[in-house]
């Protein structure tokens, strides 16, 4: 790398990320102030109510962490960081290797330009950027992209990703992925970000959204290849219309002059991470909406950054709506969790306003006992929230057509909620993330109503504001302040929901919010996972207790935490950012801006047993990639490699990674299936 670009800078944004990603992902949120500027302590009746911590852990079972075995470790010359070696006998009577499902051999960190998997295992490229899989699209030519072209391709900067079963097609299954962001400097020769060509901004229209793509099983391999042209596969841009739905639909913060009912919108920007249903269709988050609207002086409120000036990519010369001085209310129709029906290429996505608006990180649903759809999220930027909405309506089994109409009715009516947290050892919380005496970092929580359909819950706001302005109502209640809270993730076998927080380096600045029990470490550039226990393992509880899973950070760092597994025997990981779980119960974790030193990469952690903690690395992604989209099958490992070569300095004539085509080719966005070589399950 250092001799293919000797005078790149590769020096990380606050997290590890490099500028250039900061500046076309979030419009470069980290170098603005902090929009949540409240002084949100709540002493109303509602945060009275709560109750005590030691109720709650009374009514939930709470694991009892066994230190286990685990591998020796070695130093990594250069990286401040460890990796393992080879396996060495532990305690206990758990394999030596590793918990079920996280048997391999980890990566070490290393900064490869490469996707770097175990020794044993196999890996190909599924589908990449500009890849056709509509009928009549053509191969991509990086030389000659036209916005029609794109509309039939792969989209950019794949980041969430959902298969999905295809009955009656053996073999296959469908893929749905979510386009956050484009990045023209390393799309475009000769690319002028002053004058872009209205071609590039339609081409980067179409290169946002979402693409549903049917992909074919190889047998005896992991392995999937995309089946070009098939009926379930579409692309969802900028320009495709969603309809707006739910107790804020048709609202007057919501009417444009091109949409005076407030209930039509085109596109989607900014997809991040999302989530799939019981029902069959897939979430997917708005996330960092406000770097695509101009002249944010007129906006309507102040709390989602929108831009004073010109944006990046100057959409607002081609189309009025991106100008908010001209549409006022564009932007309250973006910030949405969207939902898509895979299975039928002919409807109409929707936005649902019930879930808030906000920057979604992801949207993953778990149903209540009864079998109502409770929905996680997390709103991804400094001092900002987790959410959680439940419905008012059951989920109905079964694929008829009724079924399937009424389960997409499901996320229109409910209430949602916001989460504080209250540590049960402030005293000893000092900024540097020493663990309290008590061991751990754990509390008590409840979940604060907002609103329930058209009643509002918030003194002073009426329902239809705390849908669209969702930050400004979670202020208002006392809501806690967290470190960039990103994915979250119920587990399927527990019900326990995990939250990836990702960093804050603003927390304990002069003026800015000190560190707290559920955000231990002032200046955070490496992030920790909190793990929620619900009352009685219901989702539709108010309270719940909570602790941290994980403190990440270079396990030598005294600040870090692992579960209380023995620390010298983990990976280190840094920046969580995407989370899933394995059919074993493991919680896997993607990371984005390592500040390890290291590229970003996945990671499998046990969260049940003696080994409970045990974090081990399976990949890691090429220079200047993040890691994203995580699936882990029985025989599979999908993840989505999103901006490689996104390097400060880089263009497509000065490319910062060669990644995945070679030297003399476009570096592309793409996504890539990891298998064993023996065809076996993955980690057993």
């Amino acid at each position: 790398m250092r001799s293919l670009l000797p005078f790149l800078s590769t020096k990380p944004h606050a997290g590890g990320r490099s500028a250039l990603t900061c500046r076309y992902r979030c419009g470069d949120a980290c170098f603005m102030e902090v929009p949540n500027t409240s002084d949100n302590e709540y002493a109303g009746d509602i945060i009275a109510a709560a109750v005590s911590r030691r109720s709650v852990v009374r009514a939930t079972a709470l694991v009892t962490v066994a230190t286990a075995a685990g591998t020796a470790l070695t130093a990594v010359p250069g990286t401040g960081a460890q990796a393992h070696a080879a396996p060495v006998a532990g305690r206990g009577h758990g394999r030596p290797d590793g918990a079920r499902g996280l048997r391999f051999t980890p990566v070490p960190p290393n900064v490869n330009d490469a996707v770097t998997v175990p020794a044993g295992h196999a890996q190909g490229v599924v589908i990449r950027w500009g890849d056709p899989i509509l009928r009549g699209a053509p191969a991509f030519d990086a030389e000659n992209q036209t916005a029609k072209a794109q509309e039939g391709q792969f989209g950019y900067n794949n980041d969430f990703l959902s298969l999905l079963p295809l009955p009656g097609e053996r073999g296959r299954q469908v893929m749905v992925a979510n386009h956050e962001y484009t990045s023209e400097q390393l799309m475009f020769r000769g690319y002028d970000p002053e004058n872009p060509t209205r071609e590039q901004v339609e081409i980067g229209w179409a290169g946002h959204g979402l693409s549903v793509v049917v992909v074919q099983e190889e047998r005896g391999t992991g392995r999937l290849t995309p089946v070009v042209r098939h009926r379930l596969n579409r692309r969802i841009t900028a320009t495709t219309e969603f309809e707006v739905t739910g107790p804020a639909a048709g609202s007057p913060l919501l009417t444009t002059s091109a949409d005076p009912t407030g209930t039509k919108v085109l596109g989607t920007f900014n997809n991040c991470a999302g989530g799939t249903t019981p029902w069959g269709t897939t979430l997917h988050g708005e996330e960092n909406i406000n770097q695509y609207f101009a002249n944010g002086t007129r906006a309507t409120d102040r709390r989602y950054g929108l831009p004073t000036g010109v944006t990046e990519r100057k959409w607002e010369r081609f189309d009025r709506r991106f100008d908010v001085a001209l549409e006022p209310n564009e932007p309250h129709r973006h910030g949405w969790v969207v939902e898509l029906d895979p299975y039928d290429p002919d409807s109409t996505p929707r936005k649902h306003t019930a879930l808030g608006r906000l920057k979604h990180e992801g949207a993953e649903p778990r149903l209540t006992a009864d079998g109502r759809p409770a929905v996680y999220t997390g709103d991804d930027e400094r001092f900002e929230y987790l959410y959680k909405f439940v419905s008012s309506k059951r989920m109905r089994q079964g694929h008829s057509r009724a079924a399937r109409r009424h389960n997409l009715t499901l996320l229109d009516e409910g209430t949602l909620y916001v989460a504080k947290l209250t540590g049960d050892s402030p005293e000893a919380i000092d900024g540097s993330g020493r663990l309290p005496d008590d061991g751990e970092f754990d509390g008590s929580g409840v979940w604060i109503p907002l609103a329930t359909g058209d009643v509002s819950h918030v003194p002073g706001m009426t329902a239809d504001e705390v849908y669209v302005f969702t930050r400004l109502a979670a202020d208002k209640v006392g809501a806690t302040k967290m470190d960039r809270p990103e994915d979250v993730e119920p587990s399927p076998r527990t019900g326990r929901v995990y939250v990836a927080l990702t960093n804050n380096t603003d927390r304990g600045k002069p003026g800015k919010p000190g560190a707290d029990e559920a955000n231990p470490r002032n200046l955070n550039k490496h992030g920790q996972i909190l793990e929620l226990m619900e009352d009685r393992n219901d989702p539709s509880s108010t309270t719940f207790a909570w602790r941290l899973f994980l403190v990440a950070g270079d396990p030598a760092d005294p600040a870090t935490y692992f579960a209380g597994f023995p620390k010298e025997r983990v990976s280190p990981i840094s920046c969580p950012d995407n989370v899933t779980f394995d059919p074993h119960g493991n919680l896997w974790i993607s990371t984005d801006g390592n500040k390890l030193g290291s590229n970003d990469g996945l990671f499998g952690v046990a969260t049940r047993g003696e080994r409970r903690g045990e974090l081990k690395q399976f990949l890691s992604v090429p220079v200047g990639a993040e890691t994203c989209g995580p699936i882990v099958q029985d025989r599979r490992v999908v993840v989505a490699v999103q901006h490689p070569g996104e390097v400060d300095g880089a263009s497509v004539e000065l490319p910062g990674s060669t990644w995945p085509d070679g030297p003399g080719k476009l570096v592309r966005p793409a996504v890539v299936a990891v298998w064993r070589e023996d065809g076996r399950d993955i980690g057993v």
